[in-house]
C-alpha cells in the first residue's frame, strides 16, 4: 500500500508537487491544505492554516498521513516541521532553526562564509551610515536586501547610487518592510546568467536535481520590477551550468553547508535551493531558499523519471543513500499567466476561460498558482494565476508548446512575458 501524503500550501509549486506525487507508485493518496482548484482534482483539500503547527499535526493524525510535504517557506520559518517531528510525523522540510537559511539573509551569508562556499562579498548591518559606506565600497550595480522575509519584494538592484541609498532608507528609516527590513545585507553584484539548482537533503547527504533557469523580471528583455517569477525552462546544459558543474556544487556548496549546519545542531532536511550566478570565475551563490523554487519546480519535476514520493520520503527519514534519481530526456518550459498590475496591485475574482482546452493538449499541462472557484466558475485569486507547462524534444519545441497552450487561455487583464526560453 502506498503512502498518504499531505502537501502544505496552495500555489503553483504545491500543485506541481501534487501532480508528480500523484503519479508516484509509492503514493496512494495526495491531500493538501489549504490547496487550490488544481490540487482539489488530485484529492481532498482542507481549510487549515499551513503555518499552524498544531492544526497541521491534528489534521495529519486525523487523516492518517504518512508524510507531510511543506511547499512554501512561511510554515517552515514558523516551525511547523518541528511540531510534526515532535509527533513522529515524517516531514519533508527543515526545522525553524535550519529554515533561517532563507528567513535571514545575514544568517545565510554567515553559513556560506563558514562553509567557504563561493559567493559574493557582503556587509550585514542595521546602521544607515554603515549601509551607505558598503554601497560605496562595492560599487554599481548596488544590491540591497532586507534581511528577513519580505514577500519577494525585499531585494533591490540599483545602477544609481541615489536610488540605492533610497532603498536603504526605505528599509531602515521608512521601515517599508517592517521588522524584515530592520537589518540589511549589502552585497557585491555578481555578473552572469542566473541558474537555480535544487538539492534534496537528509541532514548529512544531498541528491542534486537538474538545474533550471527562471525569469524574475515582469517584462520582456528582463525589464520591469522583480516578481516571484514569470517563467522557467530546463534543461540548461550548454548555458553555463552543465552536468559536471552541477555535480561539482555538491562538494563546493551543498555538503560543506550541510556539515556546518549539522555542527551547529540544526541538521538540514528538505529542499535546499541554491540561486547561482554563473560568472567568469565559475558559479557563485546569490542566495539560499529552503523550499522548491516557483516556477522552477514546474519544469524540474516533470523531467524526473524516478519516484518523487520515494525521494521526499528518503529526505524526511535520512535515507537518501538508498535512492537513485533518473531523468527524462525531454525539455520543459513554463510560462506564467499573471494578473494585470502584478507585482503591484491587481484585481481578483476575474473569470478564467480556456484552461480545459490548454490542459487537453498532449504536449502541455496547466498548473494552478493563484486560482479559486466561485459559484462553480474558475476565477483569478492571485498575482501569478496559472503556469502553462510545455514539453518537447528540446527547449525550442517545449517553448512552442507552452505558448501554443497559453494562447488557449484568457481572462481580463492577463499579461505574460513573450520571451521565456527565447534565445537561450
Amino acid at each position: 500500500m502506498g503512502r498518504r501524503v499531505l502537501v502544505l500550501g496552495g500555489g503553483g509549486r504545491e500543485h506541481a508537487l501534487g501532480l508528480r506525487l500523484a503519479e508516484s507508485d509509492s503514493v496512494d493518496r495526495v491531500e493538501s491544505a489549504p490547496g487550490n482548484p488544481g490540487l482539489a482534482d488530485l484529492g481532498p483539500i482542507h481549510d487549515v492554516d499551513p503555518t499552524d503547527g498544531e492544526a497541521v499535526s491534528a489534521l495529519a493524525a486525523q487523516r492518517g498521513i504518512d508524510l507531510v510535504v511543506v511547499g512554501p517557506e512561511a510554515p517552515l520559518v514558523a516551525g511547523v516541521a518541528d511540531v510534526l517531528a515532535q509527533r513522529d510525523v515524517p516531514v519533508f522540510g527543515p526545522s525553524a532553526a535550519a529554515a533561517r537559511l532563507e528567513g535571514s539573509k545575514a544568517f545565510a551569508r554567515e553559513m556560506m562564509a563558514e562553509a567557504d562556499a563561493p559567493s559574493a562579498g557582503y556587509v550585514s548591518t542595521s546602521n544607515r551610515a554603515e549601509a551607505h559606506e558598503a554601497l560605496d565600497r562595492f560599487g554599481s550595480p548596488y544590491v540591497v536586501k532586507a534581511d528577513g522575509l519580505a514577500a519577494g519584494k525585499g531585494v533591490r538592484v540599483c545602477h544609481d547610487l541615489a536610488a540605492a541609498r533610497e532603498a536603504v532608507d526605505d528599509a531602515l528609516v521608512r521601515r517599508v518592510f517592517g521588522d524584515a527590513g530592520a537589518n540589511l545585507v549589502i552585497e557585491e553584484f555578481l555578473d552572469g546568467p542566473e541558474r537555480s539548482v535544487f538539492g534534496v537533503c537528509d541532514g548529512t547527504d544531498v541528491t542534486l536535481l537538474a538545474p533550471a533557469r527562471d525569469y524574475k523580471r515582469a517584462e520582456d528583455g528582463d525589464a520591469g520590477p522583480n516578481t516571484g517569477g514569470m517563467g522557467a525552462y530546463g534543461p540548461v546544459e550548454g548555458f553555463g551550468l552543465g552536468d559536471a558543474e552541477v555535480q561539482g556544487l555538491a562538494g563546493s556548496v551543498f555538503r560543506p553547508v550541510l556539515q556546518v549546519m549539522a555542527d551547529r545542531g540544526m541538521p538540514f532536511r528538505g529542499l535546499l535551493y541554491a540561486g547561482l550566478a554563473v560568472t567568469d570565475r565559475g558559479p557563485r551563490l546569490i542566495e539560499f531558499n529552503v523550499r522548491f523554487g516557483d516556477p522552477e519546480t514546474q519544469v524540474v519535476l516533470p523531467r524526473l523519471a524516478s519516484d518523487l514520493g520515494d525521494l521526499l520520503w528518503a529526505s524526511a527519514t535520512g535515507s537518501l543513500a538508498d535512492v537513485v534519481v533518473d531523468w527524462h530526456d525531454d525539455a520543459f518550459v513554463t510560462v506564467v499567466l499573471a494578473s494585470g498590475g502584478y507585482p503591484g496591485d491587481y484585481q481578483a475574482g476575474v473569470p478564467i476561460r480556456g484552461v480545459d482546452a490548454a490542459d487537453a493538449r498532449d504536449d502541455a499541462h496547466v498548473v494552478h498558482a493563484g486560482t479559486a472557484r466561485t459559484d462553480d466558475r474558475l476565477v483569478t485569486a492571485g498575482g501569478r494565476v496559472l503556469d502553462v507547462v510545455g514539453r518537447g524534444a528540446d527547449v525550442d519545441a517545449a517553448r512552442a508548446a507552452a505558448y501554443a497552450a497559453a494562447d488557449e487561455i484568457s481572462f481580463d487583464g492577463l499579461y505574460r512575458r513573450s520571451d521565456i526560453a527565447a534565445a537561450t
